[in-house]
């Protein structure tokens, strides 16, 4: 593995293309170098079923000439004379290319100064040099698995799994940029089913984490799945009507990401966005604010710079309920009049803008109070399908749960549908404050008011 913790060979690669590139009549050019290995396990019963393990080395390269734009990828490759033959192709491509105005490298002023760089990862602290064995992937699995079993009212086992992700990357760009970095990713979970025959309901639960000393215990994971899927045993079904909603934290994320991807640039930029012409206008209550925050230490979408080279700040994208930004890569901020904000991610040569660690702030008060204070209602656990109007804001989902009455939890419920329109949620959301740092997008438990819920 040590191979792929040295990034020196990737940084040669990446340089070499870019000068190729510019050899070979390009205006400009970036290039990205990047090797991944991840393994994965899983098992039920106690016997494995899946064990896999995949390696990836890749070179892109993206080439501007005259205002037209290429790009051409590859698996990795050290020979200077099929890098010289990879940078000739791309410019001649970009030479038949249509214009696009708005197509462009970061400018320099937005770089990020390469001395820095190495501080900034430092300061995150994106990966763990410890690699697991297959075997202790498989002791997480089964130790999760357990857990599960061990709960009373369990039937029988959905599996377990557990993975790891080692990633690094290099970014070398005409206007002088040099940036890499290193990524891991841990993870297991477990799945429990619960009930017999007609009646069977599954539940999940998981952990996962950029270093492997910030996983959560196995055991507890496992009997978390179990506990949640005993409790959705024998559900009941609700008459259709106006209810108050609560969702818990692992689908309250949801609606962070629908807004997410409601002020992409690029959604901004093809008017297929509902909220394109909110920016600076209050669309959450008072108090609410929303970070995006690449600079959190060990956060599971952190990074030093991103996917421009462009040094990547935290963000208040909502503040005190008013729209503040939307996320922008240099091309979509050009295309919007803006200037980049540093939201550039790519996965090969070209870019595209999307959020790093995305947060909406907790509230003042404890989900057991947001509970207390509904009189009928309903506790969401589990949300199905993907009914969101991304231009309308029109929000309709299936979903799982349990019944509020009288401010206490009563029957699980299922089959129902809950439905609104976003831009009116969101004028509603109140925040609890549970809060954890689970995912990439993270979010408390959420209440709205007066939501339409379909059942029988």
């Amino acid at each position: 593995m040590s191979d792929l913790l040295d990034q020196s060979v990737n940084l040669e690669r990446a340089q070499h293309l870019v000068e190729a590139a510019i050899k070979a009549g390009a205006d400009s050019a970036d290039a990205v170098a990047a090797r991944a290995v991840s393994s994965s396990v899983g098992l039920r019963d106690g016997a494995p079923e899946e064990n896999e393990h995949s390696e990836n080395d890749s070179l892109a390269l993206r080439v501007f000439i005259d205002g037209c734009k290429a790009s051409i990828s590859t698996n990795t490759t050290s020979d200077p004379e099929i890098l010289a033959k990879l940078a000739e192709r791309a410019v001649a491509m970009a030479r038949l290319s249509p214009r696009d105005p708005f197509a462009r490298l970061a400018a320099r002023s937005d770089l990020m100064e390469n001395d820095i760089v190495i501080d900034r990862v430092a300061a995150i602290d994106p990966y763990d040099p410890s690699i697991p064995t297959t075997e202790e992937l498989l002791k997480m699995a089964y130790e999760a698995e357990e857990g599960a079993l061990q709960v009373d009212g369990v039937t029988k086992s959905g599996g377990a799994t557990a993975g790891h992700f080692l990633g690094g990357a290099v970014l070398a760009t005409s206007h002088g940029f040099v940036g890499a970095y290193l990524t891991s990713r841990i993870s297991f979970s477990a799945t429990a089913i619960a009930g017999l025959g007609m009646n069977m309901e599954r539940d999940y639960s998981f952990s996962a984490a950029v270093h492997r000393e910030d996983l959560k215990d196995p055991a507890y994971v496992g009997r978390r799945a179990g506990e949640r899927a005993t409790g959705r045993v024998n559900p009941a079904k609700m008459e259709t009507g106006t209810y108050d909603v609560i969702f818990e934290p692992r689908v309250a994320n949801s609606l962070i990401g629908h807004l997410a991807s409601a002020i992409n640039g690029t959604a901004i930029a093809r008017h297929t966005s509902f909220l394109m012409d909110r920016l600076g206008r209050q669309i959450f209550p008072k108090g609410i604010s929303i970070t995006d925050d690449p600079t959190l230490v060990r956060g599971l979408g952190s990074r030093p710079f991103d996917g421009e080279g462009v040094d990547c700040k935290p963000l208040a994208l909502v503040e005190d309920g008013y729209l503040n930004q939307w996320v922008l890569d240099s091309a979509t901020a050009a295309e919007l009049g803006l200037k980049t904000n540093g939201r550039a991610t790519r996965s090969g040569a070209n870019p595209y803008p999307s959020t790093t660690n995305l947060t909406l702030t907790p509230g003042s008060q404890t989900k057991e109070d947001l509970i207390r204070g509904v009189k009928d209602g309903v506790f969401i656990t589990d949300l199905i399908g993907h009914g969101v109007n991304g231009v309308t804001g029109d929000y309709s989902r299936g979903a799982a749960g349990f019944r509020i009455r009288n401010g206490e939890l009563a029957e699980s419920i299922s089959e129902i549908t809950i439905a609104g329109n976003l831009s009116d949620m969101f004028a509603r959301i109140i925040p609890a404050d549970d809060l954890n740092f689970e995912q990439a997008v993270n979010a408390p438990s959420i209440l709205i008011e007066g939501m339409t819920v379909a059942g029988r």
